[in-house]
């Protein structure tokens, strides 16, 4: 879900930039083969949204399509979730949440499917598997679109969810690199991060940067811009290229006490041990330190922005903060951040696949489609030259098309950075894990064991082997009640294995909206 203060701060359309981009986009005034005498309907289905309002997504992908393009074209937006309807359930009853993938389906077929679906690229791979999608590489052939013109990552990960073909385009993409603080590793004497580095390579970087101790501490590495190195969500993300599996492909036996488990726990709470990542009280110490001259640091919990971080991932908007910290340098009165980019790691045999990229607002034709042509038609403009100018003037999300990236303006930074790591595969990325997870919600509980078995390790309490058996031992438990009741509760799960205690957190939807993603 995005939030709509968010979506109002990347995408308000202003009267003056319609006035410049009318004259500029009106040759694609008319769909090819239609009669301009002619009323048709081009409905576009969307993950979320209401039926009541829908200004949102109109304002930012059909107001300027209907400007331009043929007046007898009526764009109707269908939700597939509709937010709405769930203010009227019976709030005294546990709702189990719907199946997004079946909402979608809903919508694709039927008597009236819809005739473009807009949707993110962890439905890309599931809609391609039930033939829900046009494939587009001929139509693309047939317009002369050269796909060698978007960025490399976009197409990558587009091609990898749709069995190396293109079923969908989208024109921005939220990308990630690891940001680096040259002034620290100057200070340091260390020799800076570069492209094509291993997390080993990284991981090592950041031991030699680790320095100082209490308020004087400066850390070598985070995960993120935003916590500290105990998050368990950190761990998956990190791992997310390596694909492991928490338990079998039926969901009934356990995967994780594997040599292979136990050196991701092991290489990640190495770190926290040796306090190469921050703990806890470190953020916190960030937080209660005083304001100089009662001048509230807006950035003051980020340890990065503030000198106290060597490395860590970050989005691409992190340029934002970066760019609104130096320019207030001087009335925060601290130093300015000298820093740069490199790709985010990769793991040994996983060369050039990374994690932390984001394909949103991808568009693809419904092979049910009614008006395939109009339909075509909206995803070309959608995804052409003219509208990704357009977008190119996001600060948060980057053009897909390689002409209109550029380096921000005053500012001298490693672009391709940014363009060249592939997306990491996705958990539960086939369609029958897909399946599996649709027959089985309640196997989100293994993660919840996963996260209580992490905290162990954290505070000590066991070593990564002997938390990851007792992960086993429990998870296959748990799996065999889940095998008798796959959607219902299942009560004291926690309490049983764990104490009742709390774990850590793996929340990815905060997480993400911690770090500006969401």
């Amino acid at each position: 879900m995005i939030k709509t203060s968010k979506r109002a701060r990347k995408w308000v359309l202003t009267g003056l930039t319609l006035s410049l981009l009318i004259p500029t986009l009106a040759a694609c005034s008319t769909s090819k083969g239609k009669d301009a005498d002619v009323k048709r309907t081009l409905r576009i289905g969307t993950m979320y949204g209401t039926k009541q309002d829908d200004s949102w997504f109109r304002q930012q992908f059909t107001d300027i399509f209907e400007i331009t393009h043929d007046s007898n074209i009526e764009i109707e937006i269908v939700p597939a979730i509709d937010y709405s309807e769930q203010q009227f359930e019976d709030q005294s009853k546990q709702q189990e949440q719907p199946d997004p993938l079946e909402k979608v389906k809903a919508i694709m077929t039927g008597t009236n499917p819809v005739d473009v679906m807009i949707f993110d690229l962890g439905m890309l791979g599931q809609l391609v598997n039930e033939n829900l999608l046009k494939q587009l590489d001929p139509l693309l052939k047939e317009d002369k679109i050269d796909v060698n013109d978007f960025v490399p990552t976009v197409i990558e990960g587009i091609k990898d969810q749709g069995n190396n073909f293109i079923y969908g385009l989208t024109p921005t993409f939220t990308p990630a690199a690891l940001f680096y603080n040259k002034t620290l590793f100057t200070k340091q004497g260390v020799e800076f991060p570069k492209d094509g580095m291993s997390w080993d390579d990284v991981f090592n970087l950041a031991k030699r940067m680790k320095s100082g101790s209490g308020k004087d501490s400066v850390f070598g590495f985070t995960f993120n811009q935003w916590g500290a190195g105990d998050n368990f969500w950190d761990v998956q993300n990190f791992a997310a290229p390596l694909q492991l599996k928490m338990f079998d492909a039926k969901g009934e036996t356990m995967t994780v006490n594997t040599p292979q488990w136990e050196a991701v726990w092991k290489s990640v709470t190495d770190l926290y041990k040796d306090h190469v990542t921050p703990h806890q009280e470190d953020m916190q110490a960030m937080y209660e330190e005083p304001a100089k001259d009662s001048i509230r640091n807006p950035f003051q919990g980020q340890l990065f922005l503030n000198n106290k971080v060597a490395m860590t991932i970050g989005n691409y908007d992190m340029i934002n903060q970066i760019q609104q910290l130096n320019d207030n340098a001087d009335k925060l009165k601290i130093n300015k951040l000298d820093w740069d980019v490199v790709t985010v790691p990769f793991h040994p045999g996983h060369e050039g696949i990374g994690g932390n990229i984001y394909l949103n607002n991808l568009a693809g034709i419904n092979a049910n489609a009614a008006n395939p042509d109009d339909a075509w038609e909206f995803v070309k403009f959608m995804n052409g030259k003219e509208w990704a100018k357009l977008k190119s003037r996001s600060t948060y999300e980057m053009s897909a098309r390689k002409e209109f990236v550029k380096v921000r303006e005053g500012m001298s930074y490693n672009l391709n950075a940014f363009m060249t790591m592939k997306p990491a595969p996705l958990l539960q990325s086939s369609a029958a894990e897909q399946k599996l997870y649709r027959e089985k919600p309640n196997l989100d509980k293994v993660t919840e064991l996963g996260s209580r078995a992490y905290s162990d390790v954290i505070q000590g309490k066991k070593s990564v082997k002997e938390a990851l058996a007792q992960w086993e031992t429990k998870g296959n438990d748990l799996l065999q009640k889940i095998k008798a009741n796959p959607k219902g509760p299942i009560d004291g799960i926690f309490d049983d294995v764990y104490g009742g205690g709390g774990g850590i957190s793996i929340d990815k939807q905060a997480v993400m909206e911690a770090a500006g993603e969401g």
